[in-house]
């Protein structure tokens, strides 16, 4: 049997996006403010303001995204169920049509059709017509928590350098463990979604370059400026 990976890219994105941007976020930030400060106390201070921030938008940005997908959902569901009250007909045949352009003869469409609807009316057209798994219902408590929780694992990196890091090399520290950090998400995340590592490694590594180089720049000009 061929081993498909379609099924885990809902929570694998998630997962590895606030991971990804906890190492990021906070590494730039820390890289920023170590370009314009040496003093460990400011660096370290940066990294934990990053995290709490960062966790704290992650989880405010996913529970309102996922709270308002469930309400599209829900009034979808409530409209749809309406309609299989008011035009129970109308609706077999809408069912029908829907089973016969995937490819199924006209005649077994309808016997589909008719079986799904004796078995549950709301979820088979939920899940055919709307695109709606009743399986997999938004929560968006648990997306807050767990979208929170993988930005503070990736967080957690950047301040455990800024804490442990000798000073003089506080920068060089920083994005060479980003780097690390970053390539062995990125790998992770390729493996388990069946797709090419290199690819994964190479794309974050040089967008995350790009990232902490700008952000470095940033900090030692407007340093310089304010000093």
């Amino acid at each position: 049997m061929v081993k498909h990976y379609v099924n885990r890219a809902n929570w694998l994105r998630a997962a590895v996006l606030g991971a990804n941007d906890g190492i990021l976020s906070t590494t730039s930030l820390v890289i920023g403010v170590a370009a314009a400060n040496t003093e460990r106390s400011a660096i370290v201070l940066a990294a934990l303001a990053g995290l709490v921030s960062g966790a704290c938008s992650m989880a405010a940005g996913e529970f309102v995204s996922v709270s308002s997908q469930s309400d599209v959902e829900k009034a979808d569901l409530v409209r749809e169920k309406g309609e299989l009250i008011d035009n129970p007909d109308g609706e077999l045949i809408e069912l029908t049509s829907i089973y016969i352009n995937q490819g199924l003869d006209p005649v077994l469409a309808k016997k589909v059709a008719i079986e799904m609807t004796r078995r549950d009316a709301l979820e088979a057209h939920a899940r055919e017509e709307l695109g709606i798994n009743m399986m997999t219902k938004p929560k968006p408590m648990q997306a807050a928590i767990a979208s929170a929780a993988s930005f503070i694992s990736g967080a957690l990196l950047p301040l455990l350098v800024a804490i442990f890091a000798p000073l003089n090399s506080m920068l060089t520290f920083q994005y060479i463990f980003a780097i690390i950090f970053l390539a062995m998400s990125g790998a992770t995340a390729a493996h388990m979604g069946g797709s090419s590592v290199q690819k994964a490694i190479f794309r974050i590594c040089f967008w995350g370059t790009v990232a902490m180089i700008i952000t470095a720049l940033v900090g030692f000009i407007f340093g310089n400026h304010i000093s």
